[in-house]
């Protein structure tokens, strides 16, 4: 009996300890970029080009967690004029904050796709709930990697205020939207 029980602990542990999977963010296929307006005449588009981190996924528990860091000096919009004026002090702010982080831990599924993840956005040193809507949910063997590989589709809308970026508010626009696609390489 002591014999049958430590197998079922150690069983259940063992399978506990690698229900979650853990994935790598494909550096070359996840781009964030944020859209803003400007001056009510156009909307304004930019994106960054380097970001980092892993998702562990459990697809049977239906649970998850992110961490993404998103490096801020890598912002690019096409016109360096208004790059190198984005990164300064007046918006990101990039040589005080080099990093945007986000970390969520709680997966939201309907039936087995993913639909939504919660968590915090760090930007300019403050952290504030954002919960990410995902679309496009995809876990596959990758056709030329031969590895396992999911992505998605995924945006949110925060307020710049909320970070404490207030330079001219409100002709540049408060609420801004972000889509990343996002592509992670199972490990």
């Amino acid at each position: 009996m002591k014999k049958l029980f430590a197998g079922l602990v150690v069983a259940a542990l063992g399978s506990a300890a690698f229900a979650a999977d853990t994935y790598q963010l494909d550096a070359t296929h996840t781009y964030p970029s944020f859209e803003v307006s400007h001056f009510g005449y156009s909307i304004t588009r930019g994106r960054f080009d380097k970001t980092s981190g892993s998702i562990k996924l459990d697809l049977a528990a239906k649970s998850g967690s992110l961490d993404a860091v998103i490096d801020t000096t890598s912002l690019t919009t096409g016109y360096d004029k208004r790059d190198a004026h984005l990164k300064s002090p007046d918006f990101f702010n990039v040589e005080k904050f080099p990093t945007a982080t986000i970390k969520a831990d709680k997966f939201v599924f309907q039936g087995d796709k993913l639909v939504a993840a919660e968590g915090n956005l760090t930007m300019l040193g403050v952290t504030k709930p954002v919960k990410l809507n995902v679309e496009n949910f995809k876990c596959a063997m990758h056709p030329m990697m031969k590895k396992d590989v999911c992505g998605a589709e995924v945006s949110t809308q925060i307020k710049r205020s909320d970070f404490g970026m207030m330079t001219f508010l409100p002709a540049i626009g408060d609420d801004i939207k972000i889509s990343v696609q996002v592509e992670a390489v199972k490990s």
